[in-house]
């Protein structure tokens, strides 16, 4: 027999079913020179499971909270499926993704139209490596977007530039 462990309604994990996550994703040269204004939060990110498709199932930990992630396949478009689970929970999955890790500090840059850059700068092995990212409500939105000069080159259908294929494989070449 096989136990299930039963949480209070009081501890039950929050759940975003079935969100649509649509996002650009740029290979920023050199940070903005004021990137010390804007707020800031380290981020340690693992994979339990990932496919050579862009299918993947992470951990991450970020300003005291946890979440178990679940991403389709895809580029720009994908299905995202997103659950809080507590520390402890994570401070148990943690092992299990020994050598699919990532660490950085995500910055959020405010870009108009109530849209967010989030500039990530890669720590560890990946030091000095920079990725911005934009999510949009549409792919209308997403084609209309016009960011600073900052951004650099556009990576979305990069494969190179997924965290998943970055924790794995580190930074290309």
């Amino acid at each position: 027999m096989v136990a299930v462990e039963r949480l209070p309604a009081a501890r039950a994990a929050r759940v975003t079913v079935g969100a649509i996550e649509i996002e650009r994703k740029f290979l920023v040269p050199e940070a903005p020179g004021d990137l010390d204004r804007h707020r800031s939060t380290a981020i340690e990110q693992g994979y339990l499971a990932t496919d050579d498709d862009g299918t993947e199932v992470r951990i991450r930990r970020r300003d005291g909270s946890a979440t178990l992630t679940v991403k389709s396949a895809g580029g720009r478009t994908r299905v995202e499926e997103e659950l809080e689970i507590d520390v402890e929970r994570f401070a148990r999955l943690w092992p299990l993704t020994a050598g699919r890790r990532l660490e950085k500090t995500r910055y959020e840059i405010p870009a108009g139209d109530g849209l967010t850059i989030e500039l990530d700068v890669y720590g560890g092995s990946l030091a000095g490596l920079l990725v911005a990212e934009v999510e949009f409500d549409s792919e209308d939105a997403a084609d209309a977007f016009s960011g600073p000069d900052w951004l650099g080159r556009e990576v979305t259908d990069d494969s190179r530039y997924r965290n998943q294929r970055l924790a794995h494989e580190g930074a290309p070449s």
